[in-house]
């Protein structure tokens, strides 16, 4: 499926005044320090069939599964919906289809969302407190469970949730309430493009993610930049993306802006896992025969050199990813169609 675009200077953009119209396994270590109810957690949960009869209490392990019921009935009422969404996003990771349960659960989704936009009007102008943003990250944390889980995952892409989240990447506040809830929001992303499904890339190319990701991989948090360039790198590896980000300069020349500036910013502040994602996905640029043509061009020398020979000593991986790229761009192309036209 080849997705649409309004313009040849530009990323399609869908309005987010009708929000109807969010990673390798490495990222989901990277958390903050933030309670750990608030952490964006990614990886997909195995799906396990409720067992609702009766009114016996099931422990599986040390889960109390009446309990866990209990607390999704919570989320449906606001006085007790806080404390809920507190208990659960601290169990998500160990009740295996605790997705499931809130997907077809009468008015938790709606609740979660309503979670989602009561924060709209203290983004702008930037108001959002720590408290604020703990609640809204834990809500955040049980939609990215449903969109990890195999079941519930497509659904949920039907349903054009992750569209909810975008006025959350469009933030621009450094603040910790402002960092935490950009990578919360990431977190749901990453999650959907960690599973490599093409209706994933489809949906996201038809949405503004890719100047998203871009903007944050340009000025957020580190860690904020890893989790953005890893979902960039993801659309990459994906034909479809590959096809589509390389179908006209201009979306070529953004990303590798953007990209050159990422490296120029690791000279300054090393980190090795950024610059893992940022070398991958210079890598998949290069199997386009246009792209490999201009990144000829635009590639920063500090990737030519050894300005991260120290940084990149003990990472195999990423040293024969460079190689690669380095080996790809001096070997000749075959004739080549130029950008903006079909090959």
């Amino acid at each position: 499926m080849q997705p649409n675009f309004t313009s040849p200077l530009t990323f399609p953009r869908r309005s987010m005044s009708s929000p109807q119209n969010v990673i390798s396994s490495n990222v989901s270590t990277m958390q903050p320090s933030m309670p750990m109810e608030s952490r964006p957690v990614v990886g997909a949960v195995a799906p396990g069939p409720p067992n609702m009869a009766g009114n016996q209490t099931t422990m599986v392990g040390n889960i109390d599964r009446e309990q866990i019921y209990i607390w999704i009935q919570e989320l449906t009422h606001p006085e007790t919906r806080e404390q809920a969404l507190l208990e659960l996003s601290k169990k998500r990771e160990v009740v295996p289809d605790l997705a499931p349960l809130l997907w077809h659960s009468f008015g938790t989704i709606a609740a979660l969302l309503q979670e989602i936009v009561m924060i709209y009007p203290v983004i702008n102008p930037p108001n959002l407190t720590a408290q604020q943003s703990n609640r809204v990250c834990n809500a955040l944390a049980l939609l990215q469970c449903v969109a990890s889980h195999p079941e519930t995952r497509t659904p949920f892409l039907s349903a054009h949730i992750p569209l909810f989240l975008y006025p959350f990447l469009h933030t621009v506040s450094k603040s910790r309430p402002f960092e935490y809830l950009r990578l919360t929001s990431l977190g749901v992303v990453g999650a959907l493009v960690k599973t490599d499904e093409q209706e994933v890339i489809n949906f996201l190319l038809t949405t503004e993610i890719i100047p998203l990701c871009l903007r944050i991989m340009e000025s957020g948090s580190e860690l904020s930049k890893t989790v953005a360039t890893f979902i960039l790198q993801k659309i990459l590896l994906d034909e479809t993306g590959l096809s589509y980000i390389c179908q006209t300069y201009e979306r070529f020349s953004h990303v590798a802006t953007v990209l050159g500036k990422m490296v120029q910013g690791l000279v300054k502040e090393p980190s090795a896992r950024l610059l893992k994602h940022v070398i991958r996905c210079y890598l998949r640029l290069s199997d386009n025969p246009r792209a490999k043509e201009a990144l000829r061009q635009v590639l920063p020398d500090q990737l030519k050199d050894s300005t991260f020979s120290n940084l990149l000593r003990d990472d195999s991986n990423t040293k024969k990813w460079l190689s690669q790229l380095l080996l790809n761009l001096m070997t000749p192309s075959d004739a080549h169609t130029p950008f903006g036209t079909q090959p």
